[in-house]
């Protein structure tokens, strides 16, 4: 007699489990942003030039160095920051300086933010400075994007690709 009602309490747990699951796994309902909005996520990471340019070594200082640490040339590691902006409509929604990363400051500069925007026809301007130069960006990307409602838009920045990729 024990046997069977342990076995009808053990099935009545585990419906009661399975029911918990299956209501927390619809309810409450999850919006990553709200319905009637889109999404611009600016992603990238990206090492800025040296702070100091290499340097090529004289061959005096080449002999001083022990035999498996000899090169050409000596580089700095550390890095400059990275600037980067990004206009919506002529609004300048982020405008940022970040670092580098790595405990010696030769990392790339690694930025993720999403923002909610307006759904509809929208001009997009990203800039990034990755130099000491004065004056202008060094990268600059324009375009005109439609938005939908609930679209995710990328902004993703590949120097190899020649700048700012939109996916």
């Amino acid at each position: 007699m024990r046997e069977p009602l342990r076995w009808a309490g053990q099935t009545v747990f585990f419906v009661a489990i399975a029911a918990m699951v299956g209501l927390f796994a619809s309810w409450p309902s999850y919006r990553q942003f709200p319905e009637d909005q889109a999404q611009i996520k600016l992603s990238l990471s990206h090492g800025a030039q040296r702070v100091e340019a290499c340097r090529r070594l004289s061959a005096e200082e080449i002999a001083k160095l022990p035999p498996a640490e000899r090169r050409p040339n000596t580089c700095a590691r550390e890095r400059l920051p990275v600037h980067v902006q990004l206009l919506v409509d002529g609004d300048l929604v982020f405008d940022e300086v970040v670092a580098p990363g790595g405990l010696a400051g030769d990392g790339p500069a690694r930025i993720y933010r999403k923002l909610i925007v307006e759904p509809g026809q929208r001009e997009l301007v990203a800039r990034l400075k990755d130099s000491d130069r004065p004056g202008a960006f060094d990268y600059e990307m324009r375009a005109e994007v439609s938005l939908a409602p609930q679209q995710s838009l990328a902004v993703d920045f590949r120097a190899d690709a020649g700048g700012f990729v939109l996916r």
